[in-house]
């Protein structure tokens, strides 16, 4: 669609469903969606096509908005301007509040260039380099969240795993959720109670890289407001409760060749081209653990027992390996699952690391290690151990080959920020298997 038509079919929705103001939105480093409301009609007239201003702070902002130390944004540099530019193909009707729509955007820096520290810029260099090697990259996200009280207790004291009849007062709640994505133009499959007190997942079909990573930080945003309209809170804490499970997004990726997946004949195994994006994913999962855990919050996920990996390893339908291989004879919906991420990571940045990883994979032909089988929480064997803690994953992606494909600007500055968490963990939550109040009042309703 060219951007002409793009802006006419954008008009005609926003006129046909009374919208009277547009959100012209980008997501922050944290996964935050961030921009300015704009009447419609402004939109149409001058936004649209010359953007509009915002400072680059957003970039070098922690979960509560503190400004952290940044050699390319700081007080020296003035909090430069930089340009939102609405990518009109994005434009969506946001169903749940009526007269609202949404259109994310591309940022360009004061010269008018790509902003480095965009994570939308950061994820298309990844898919086009996706592109290079001639596939297009598909992705889906699951991300599980917990619904609470407004005092961040729990709605239930109790766990009833995908149950259809315990807890149906949560249930009118979930549905407007549901309606609300529906109508924000998500393709959502199902919804589910998780192994949690008051925990939910709600799932959303594949689509193109891009488009799944906007779609998600849009559908972290829908669930908050919708739970707040309800009277309670939503929250993609990573650890909301030391003794309670954690909340994480898995990351489904495969290529599309000719229109075709690629991986489709794969048969009980993967394929040649899957084992070597496999390989990719397998020898960058140390250093992509910062982008899946970005706090020493999230680090404290990376437990035995809990569903969420502790080690480097990939099998097929397995749910204690890192990576899960779908493997089905001729099935269109083969791909891989990679499992280490926190709910808290940032969409753009996640993908954008896992597709990094699997095209070093096919580039220099890496074979992943032998397939595991069994409990590999038990038995990890000699698989290497993901990062457990802040530390353990900063040093991993210091200085790393994925630090380096994902650019320098970005990198750099993604390590100010998670040095920044790490100081303040240190100071108010030091132990590694206890999350006391102070995380609670920094994460659970910024998350």
């Amino acid at each position: 669609m060219t951007d002409v038509a793009a802006a006419r079919s954008f008009a005609e929705q926003c006129a046909a469903a009374g919208v009277h103001t547009v959100e012209v939105a980008t997501p922050d480093t944290q996964g935050h969606l961030r921009g300015k409301r704009v009447p419609v009609d402004r939109f149409f007239a001058t936004v649209a096509a010359a953007g509009v201003a915002i400072a680059d702070a957003i970039f070098v902002m922690d979960a509560q908005d503190d400004l952290t130390d940044n050699p390319y944004i700081n007080m020296d540099t003035g909090y430069l301007d930089c340009k939102l530019m609405p990518d009109l193909s994005t434009g969506r009707i946001l169903a749940h509040r009526p007269g609202y729509a949404i259109v994310f955007t591309d940022v360009a820096d004061e010269h008018g260039r790509p902003h480095p520290l965009g994570p939308r810029r950061v994820l298309a260099r990844q898919i086009e380099r996706c592109r290079g090697l001639g596939y297009e990259p598909v992705a889906a996200t699951e991300l599980e969240f917990y619904l609470c009280r407004p005092d961040w207790s729990p709605v239930q004291n109790h766990i009833k795993y995908s149950s259809l009849t315990d807890a149906v007062d949560l249930e009118d709640c979930i549905a407007e959720m549901r309606a609300g994505l529906l109508g924000a133009g998500l393709d959502v499959e199902s919804s589910n109670a998780e192994y949690g007190p008051g925990q939910m997942e709600v799932n959303i079909a594949y689509g193109s890289a891009m488009d799944v990573a906007d779609e998600t930080v849009l559908f972290k945003s829908i669930v908050k407001q919708v739970a707040h309209a309800h009277g309670m809170s939503a929250t993609f804490m990573p650890k909301l409760w030391a003794d309670q499970t954690g909340s994480g997004m898995h990351v489904h990726t495969s290529l599309n060749a000719g229109g075709a997946n690629a991986f489709a004949d794969s048969d009980g195994a993967p394929n040649e081209l899957m084992s070597k994006w496999l390989g990719g994913l397998t020898a960058h999962a140390e250093s992509l653990s910062l982008l899946g855990s970005p706090t020493d919050n999230g680090a404290k996920r990376v437990r035995p027992y809990t569903f969420a990996p502790t080690h480097v390893h990939w099998g097929l339908d397995n749910r204690t390996v890192m990576a899960r291989c779908i493997t089905e004879a001729g099935s269109a919906a083969n791909r891989v699952e990679f499992r280490s991420a926190g709910a808290d990571a940032n969409p753009h940045l996640m993908i954008a690391g896992v597709l990094a990883a699997g095209c070093d994979g096919l580039e220099r032909g890496l074979e992943p290690p032998p397939m595991s089988e069994g409990d590999l929480y038990t038995n990890p064997g000699d698989c290497a151990p993901l990062p457990a803690t802040l530390a353990d994953a900063i040093a991993a992606f210091e200085g790393s080959a994925l630090a380096a494909a994902l650019g320098e600007e970005f990198s750099t500055n993604y390590l100010c920020t998670a040095n920044h968490e790490l100081a303040l963990a240190a100071e108010h939550s030091p132990n590694p298997e206890d999350v006391n109040d102070w995380e609670r009042a920094r994460f659970a309703a910024h998350c």
